[in-house]
């Protein structure tokens, strides 16, 4: 084989010419897993790619990694700091120990909703936790989708059936906890609490749709600057 044809065997595989290394796609979402840097994306895959299950033992990693991640804690940290504002369950009281009361209880539901929907309840009912990216298509489309993924899931055989993982995971963790939440364990609190926590993980499949799309849009506006820096540092002609 000549060199010329080599080189060009090798730029279609995916190599870097010189180092061997593959080369990265930047608008692979498969090698960000944080959206908007902080945000884990730990458990979205590409629609496109041949369907594969995973093992009950990558699912519960999944939801470790969800449930560990360092952004959770700042996370349940802003939502305590709104409930002691509104002075949800008051039983908790103000100052330092209300606080971190209620910390300590925004932690717990987001810790026990992750592992219930991404990784206890798919592992027992076969059923898939990934967010499956469409990545193509109109932006109401591919947001529609994307939000009506807390209803529609793929099984381990890979047919869509209802989201099960999601709604049963959901209610486990919000009947779990009525033993931290005195102030709020009438039926309806309870379904308001489900509603909510469905409805963040659906906006959060939207985000992990159009993240990709979102750092495309900031790389170009990007390019220019740079250019016309590197530009303008040459010396005139």
């Amino acid at each position: 084989m000549s060199t010329g044809a080599a080189v060009a065997a090798q730029e279609q595989s995916g190599a870097s010419v010189g180092t061997g290394a593959p080369a990265q796609d930047p608008a692979s979402p498969a090698e960000d897993k944080r959206v908007f840097g902080v945000i884990p994306n730990n458990r979205t895959t590409e629609a496109s790619l041949p369907f594969a299950p995973i093992s009950a033992k990558r699912k519960m990693t999944i939801a470790a990694k969800d449930s560990f991640d360092w952004p959770v804690f700042p996370t349940a940290a802003t939502f305590a700091a709104f409930y002691q504002l509104e002075n949800q369950n008051p039983s908790f009281g103000q100052g330092v120990k209300g606080y971190a009361t209620r910390f300590a209880a925004a932690y717990g539901d987001q810790m026990i909703g992750n592992m219930m929907t991404e990784g206890i309840i798919p592992s027992l009912g076969h059923q898939d936790p990934r967010y499956f990216r469409l990545g193509e298509g109109s932006k109401r489309h591919r947001i529609l989708y994307a939000a009506s993924r807390i209803f529609v899931a793929k099984m381990d055989s890979g047919k869509s059936t209802f989201n099960f993982s999601e709604w049963v995971g959901n209610g486990i963790s919000v009947a779990l906890s009525n033993a931290w939440y005195p102030d709020t364990r009438t039926v309806h609190e309870n379904l308001q609490k489900l509603g909510i926590q469905c409805g963040v993980d659906a906006f959060s499949n939207v985000l992990k749709e159009l993240w990709p799309d979102i750092r495309r849009h900031f790389s170009k506006k990007k390019a220019p600057a740079s250019g016309g820096a590197a530009a303008s540092s040459s010396p005139a002609k």
